[in-house]
């Protein structure tokens, strides 16, 4: 009787980790994808479509790092019956730091591409506005 105690426990243990786990992931992805956006369009020099492109490819390396990461840990997770909310909320509080982990790397990595992008797009903007202010000789008349 108390092997089936500790079989349900211990799926109703995985059940919540992952219920609660994969829930934070897409909440906090759903919430860096659209207060994200604006802050790409910037570090982008206003090129949209290119922060929208980037936003999409962040979103889904964040999606598949911390869901294989929860997934990863349950490999290595035997819940106690006696210490089964202390269990959950450790596994539940180191994947929340690995989310915050990754929101950190992603803005740092954002923060140099978009300096990158940035000085690009300027060099560009000079080397436009250069040969535009290069006057051209009158064109040669017809024969």
């Amino acid at each position: 009787m108390s092997s089936d105690n500790s079989f349900s426990a211990l799926h109703l243990a995985y059940a919540l980790y992952l219920a609660v786990s994969i829930g934070m992931t897409i909440w906090v992805a759903r919430e860096l994808s659209s207060t994200g956006e604006t802050f790409l369009i910037r570090c982008f020099g206003q090129d949209q479509e290119l922060a929208r492109s980037t936003n999409r490819l962040l979103v889904i390396g964040f999606y598949l790092m911390n869901l294989g990461f929860i997934c990863y840990r349950l490999g290595f997770w035997v819940p106690g019956e006696m210490s089964l909310v202390a269990d959950i909320g450790s596994r539940i509080g180191v994947t929340l730091l690995v989310l915050g982990a990754m929101h950190f790397f992603n803005m740092v990595m954002i923060a140099r591409m978009g300096r990158t992008v940035g000085g690009w797009l300027a060099e560009q903007q000079a080397e436009l506005q250069a040969a535009s202010d290069t006057v051209l000789p009158p064109p040669l008349p017809r024969r």
